[in-house]
């Protein structure tokens, strides 16, 4: 199995900035992708930000310009920094890895529980 932990959130006032970290653990065979999501109205899960092992990012429209993904391979981490927050980003935000445990085993996404940020004066 793999485990996923997230670390980092907390409080912060509008305009200022967190980071948030993710370290997935366990029976790793390899790791194709990770990234942080949040509950958005109408969907379980939006996708905030991605990266993948060549490093190739995408971002949600909303959150482009103001947060950067960025990945440590050797250590299956990823990184969230956060700037210029907004009230609209307060949110649980969950960390995905998209991996597979042995080369015959499918790839599968595994899921932290999520951290809390919360963006208010």
């Amino acid at each position: 199995q793999v485990q996923v932990v997230e670390s980092g959130g907390g409080l912060v006032q509008p305009g200022g900035s967190l980071r948030l970290s993710c370290a997935a653990s366990g029976s790793i065979f390899s790791i194709y992708a990770m990234g942080w999501y949040r509950p958005a109205p109408g969907k379980q899960r939006e996708l905030v930000a991605r990266i993948t092992s060549g490093s190739s990012t995408n971002y949600a429209d909303s959150v482009k310009g103001r947060f950067t993904i960025s990945r440590d391979n050797a250590k299956n981490t990823v990184f969230l920094q956060m700037n210029s927050l907004k009230p609209e980003d307060t949110a649980v935000y969950y960390c995905n890895a998209d991996a597979r445990t042995s080369v015959v085993a499918p790839r599968e996404d595994y899921w932290g529980r999520g951290a809390q940020v919360t963006v208010s004066s």
